[in-house]
């Protein structure tokens, strides 16, 4: 090899990887335009909102309509824990994270556009963060706006039938605990998406785990199904959105969140396993 040819290759800054191996900072930067320029990112945002306030008003609503009518033990568990009542009346507007969320990384294989990703992030899984890290940090922004949003709606139509504001105990915690559980169930639906790498299987599986799992798990006899219940992923970390501990409640609202963590950073470190593994 001649003097000349070997030049370029020895210059100071002239690592011919450097351009392979943005930043982080480079790479926060790419996936929030990757994100913010799809149109569905959007319009899932609005939908989310609208599904979220429409059904909490429309529920809470009628239940302030027939409060006289309501049966006397449904009023209680009302009166003792009015936001989680009424953050769960908004809760189809949770679908719309799941499919967002496995929607992020999903399309990105169906479309082939993960191959331009991972050519320029060979390491592949410094990709992979940065997606979680700007995901995470848009649901948990939309999250805490339709927590609060919802909170003030019901309080609202509930008027004097029930009291209660920020400033009791455990509701400030309880109306956050809203956006940080959306955002973890988003994060827990990005990892799905990662390891499934198909968006149709995904979104079935995330839903599943949400809508379906959970029903059949209290047919389950005994301690065995109150146990399988109780520490399913969306199960123990709605938990969160609880001013108490309820009677009835495994674990406290934080315990049921922290269940909820294990299950999403685990799902996420097999994403991360399987990336490094399998083709793109």
């Amino acid at each position: 090899m001649s003097a000349a040819t070997a030049e370029p290759a020895a210059r100071p800054g002239g690592d011919p990887t450097a351009h392979r191996r943005p930043g982080f900072g480079r790479l926060l930067v790419a996936e929030w335009t990757k994100i913010r320029t799809v149109r569905s990112t959007l319009w899932s945002l609005i939908l989310l909102v609208g599904l979220s306030l429409g059904f909490t008003g429309l529920l809470v609503g009628l239940i302030s309509a027939t409060w006289n009518d309501t049966p006397e033990s449904d009023r209680a568990m009302i009166v003792a824990d009015p936001v989680s009542f009424i953050l769960g009346s908004g809760f189809f507007g949770q679908l719309v994270v799941c499919v967002l969320g496995v929607m992020v990384i999903s399309s990105e294989y169906s479309t082939g556009m993960i191959r331009a990703s991972l050519l320029a992030v060979p390491r592949r899984l410094p990709m992979l963060w940065a997606k979680a890290l700007v995901f995470s940090v848009i649901t948990l922004a939309a999250g805490l706006v339709v927590s609060f949003t919802s909170f003030y709606l019901g309080t609202a139509i509930l008027g004097d039938k029930v009291a209660v504001s920020l400033g009791d105990d455990g509701v400030l915690r309880a109306v956050i605990g809203g956006g940080l559980y959306l955002a973890m169930l988003g994060l827990f639906s990005l990892a799905v998406g990662a390891i499934v790498r198909h968006t149709a299987g995904a979104i079935t599986g995330v839903i599943g785990l949400v809508l379906v799992v959970g029903p059949l798990a209290m047919l389950l006899p005994g301690k065995i199904g109150d146990y399988v219940y109780g520490y399913l992923p969306s199960e123990a970390g709605y938990l969160i959105t609880s001013t108490q501990q309820g009677e009835n409640d495994l674990l406290s609202p934080w315990q049921g969140f922290g269940v909820f963590a294990i299950w999403t950073f685990g799902l996420l470190a097999l994403a991360a396993f399987l990336l490094k593994r399998r083709d793109a």
